[in-house]
């Protein structure tokens, strides 16, 4: 269907007027507000996280792009609510104790929402108890933590050895990363995933909710 492809290209070209103004056509249409999502926006948010991989586009063209899907899909919220639309899968983030850092960490988390998830920001210099506090509170699919110093990585390993002590860990995934954080870290503290980069996060949360 044209407005799709219309959609996805407002998307893909970070034009939040114009993936507005397409919202607001294919509502009119009376489109189901699912698939205008999935098949117009959500579309053009997967062209842009191709084009990262293959390095054909940087991070303000995806920061762009991004925010030009979560506009529309503010539009899209209240019809999304009334056709009892689910988001793909509940995401609880933030950046571990001791550290204040929340850039990366902001875009982590536009990147998730514009992927489908709902998302439950705890903020910077999270302790553990809260981490494990509110994926026992929102019934979580997901864990990630960030940090961006050498000196809070330590608290990434503490934040999974809670969770495990919780009785949590079977259901939940914890994700890790942070400028200083590497795969081999991930895996040495016993987390499920490693993300270089906000596409990379949004991408295997993605993996993981769908291999459930």
């Amino acid at each position: 269907m044209k407005i799709f492809a219309e959609l996805a290209e407002a998307v893909e070209a970070g034009n939040p007027g114009e993936a507005i103004a397409k919202t607001k056509e294919a509502i009119e249409m009376d489109i189901a507000p699912n698939d205008i999502l999935n098949k117009g926006l959500v579309a053009g948010m997967d062209i842009i996280a191709e084009k990262w991989a293959r390095n054909e586009v940087f991070i303000p063209e995806v920061l762009v792009a991004a925010l030009a899907l979560n506009q529309s899909v503010e539009l899209l919220k209240p019809l999304l609510l009334e056709a009892d639309v689910k988001p793909i899968g509940k995401v609880v983030i933030g950046t571990a104790k001791g550290d204040l850092h929340d850039i990366g960490k902001n875009l982590v988390k536009l990147m998730l929402t514009a992927a489908g998830f709902e998302v439950v920001d705890l903020g910077t210099d999270v302790s553990n108890d809260a981490f494990v506090a509110a994926i026992k509170e929102h019934d979580a699919d997901l864990l990630m933590v960030s940090a961006l110093l050498t000196t809070t990585m330590t608290y990434q390993r503490l934040i999974v050895d809670a969770v495990r002590e919780s009785g949590l860990r079977e259901s939940v995934k914890v994700m890790v990363g942070g400028a200083p954080v590497t795969q081999s870290f991930a895996d040495d503290i016993g987390a499920d995933g490693y993300a270089v980069d906000a596409v990379a996060a949004a991408k295997l949360a993605k993996e993981f909710v769908l291999a459930s």
